[in-house]
């Protein structure tokens, strides 16, 4: 029988079992479970949902562009988002000789309800900072980064809230639940909807 599960990861933490330096936190120090892997990665620097699974199979669907499964992020941004930028994150923008792939992208209305992360993000007094929530069907190493940096407005936090159907929801930051099995069916059956 397959393993399912979902992962909180805060900053600072790497999306990985094995250490490089001893000053950094790997998964192994939140998950006990044997021969797991994350579907995907998240960056050091970034927070947020992280699949992991002893299936092979499914490891790799999820994690091949070509089969498009959605990920959702909550961005902070540098500065208020106009309408042009927007409309190129939406359209697709260059980064890196790559042309991403059409997303979703909206401006949040007001900053969502998430543990304050540590450190805390810089505070410039004189420049504000907006939330976007961006749908994506690939992930390139440091995608949203990149993108939000093309069109002007660098990333100073970001936070992946779903992927496909599953959802951060009661997790806390830093635990793990396995999977039940309706969700473990809609990662099977789940297509892209962009």
């Amino acid at each position: 029988m397959f393993k399912y599960v979902l992962f909180y990861k805060p900053y600072g933490v790497l999306c990985q079992f094995t250490q490089d330096t001893p000053e950094r936190q790997t998964l192994k120090d939140y998950i006990d479970i044997p021969n797991i892997y994350p579907v995907g990665r998240l960056d050091w620097d970034s927070e947020g949902l992280v699949l992991l699974t002893d299936n092979g199979k499914l490891q790799h669907r999820l994690s091949d562009p070509k089969f498009g499964h959605q990920r959702t992020y909550w961005v902070q941004v540098e500065r208020v988002p106009d309408a042009a930028a927007i409309e190129k994150l939406t359209k697709g923008v260059d980064i890196q000789n790559y042309r991403t792939k059409p997303a979703k992208v909206s401006l949040l209305p007001e900053e969502p309800n998430l543990p304050e992360r540590n450190p805390p993000i810089r505070f410039r007094k004189n420049v504000p900072t907006a939330w976007l929530e961006l749908v994506l069907t690939e992930g390139k190493n440091r995608q949203v980064r990149r993108m939000t940096a093309a069109v002007g407005f660098p990333t100073l936090r970001l936070v992946r809230l779903k992927i496909g159907k599953l959802t951060l929801d009661s997790l806390k930051l830093g635990t793990f639940r396995e999977l039940d099995m309706n969700e473990i069916a809609s990662l099977t059956h789940q297509k892209s909807e962009l």
